[in-house]
């Protein structure tokens, strides 16, 4: 079982190399299942349409996950109701449309479920990410209500990260950091058989200030005269990683960090 995930997608560079090239990856890495973060694929870099949603769940994207900008287009609190593959936080705050969790088939039968959680440090207000882990741990099981589980945790230092990581080792297939758009180099297989990944980084113009314009972004820092950020257009890396997970147990073999295309990427 090979499950490929993608970290946040952004803009109309990430999206237009996701149109491009996912089809083919996917047939000659022989991936069963797509995940990716999608909550910056918006053409403005913040925020995900129903138009784009639909455009990538039709490249081989199996389910979309989101984090802290997933109601920044407004259409999504809408739209989100009935399009069960988008993702947002499960510990979002309050009475919020959309899920956090779902299970998924994939090619070769199997059932992926996939949890989108947020973390509490430097991030937008939501509930404990620590409580809401361990409820979630206590009420679903590998092998018992999936074969495999994703988790993606969107949040910004790396401790929380680490620390989801081995609360989750054993109970899930991977866990993978998303929200800072720079990957890590820390792909490894956890004690009990977990895949971790402090960050999948992004799929964008990584030419730029994590998908930002670049000269609009360092204007922004020495406080000269700038616009909103918006993103930079040039030829996007994908990035992420290729889990090869042991169907027998849901848990994971082997990671393998997963970058195609662009400035970072030696495979064309």
């Amino acid at each position: 079982m090979n499950i490929l995930f993608l970290g946040d997608i952004v803009g109309n560079s990430g999206c237009a190399a996701i149109k491009k090239f996912l089809p083919k990856i996917i047939k000659s890495k022989k991936v069963n299942f797509v995940a990716v973060n999608g909550e910056n694929a918006a053409k403005d870099g913040v925020g995900i349409t129903e138009n784009i949603v639909n455009e990538l769940l039709s490249c081989g994207i199996d389910v979309i996950t989101t984090g802290n900008h997933v109601w920044d287009q407004k259409e999504t609190y809408e739209f989100i109701k009935k399009q069960k593959r988008l993702l947002r936080p499960l510990n979002l705050f309050g009475d919020v449309p959309g899920e956090g969790f779902g299970i998924y088939d994939s090619i070769g039968g199997y059932k992926v479920g996939v949890l989108n959680l947020m973390g509490n440090v430097f991030m937008k207000k939501c509930e404990d990410v620590f409580v809401k882990s361990q409820k979630f741990i206590n009420a679903y099981k590998l092998k018992k209500n999936y074969d495999f589980l994703i988790v993606d945790f969107h949040g910004e230092i790396t401790s929380e990260k680490m620390a989801i990581g081995h609360v989750f080792d054993g109970n899930a297939t991977f866990v993978v950091g998303t929200h800072t758009h720079v990957p890590t180099n820390d792909g490894r297989v956890l004690d009990k058989g977990t895949a971790y990944l402090t960050d999948a980084g992004m799929c964008g113009d990584y030419n730029s200030v994590i998908g930002m314009n670049t000269e609009n972004s360092i204007n922004r820092f020495y406080k000269r005269e700038s616009k909103k950020h918006f993103p930079a257009e040039g030829e996007a890396s994908l990035c992420g990683a290729i889990i090869e997970a042991n169907p027998s147990n849901g848990l994971a073999k082997k990671i393998t960090p997963f970058i195609f295309g662009g400035q970072l990427g030696k495979d064309k």
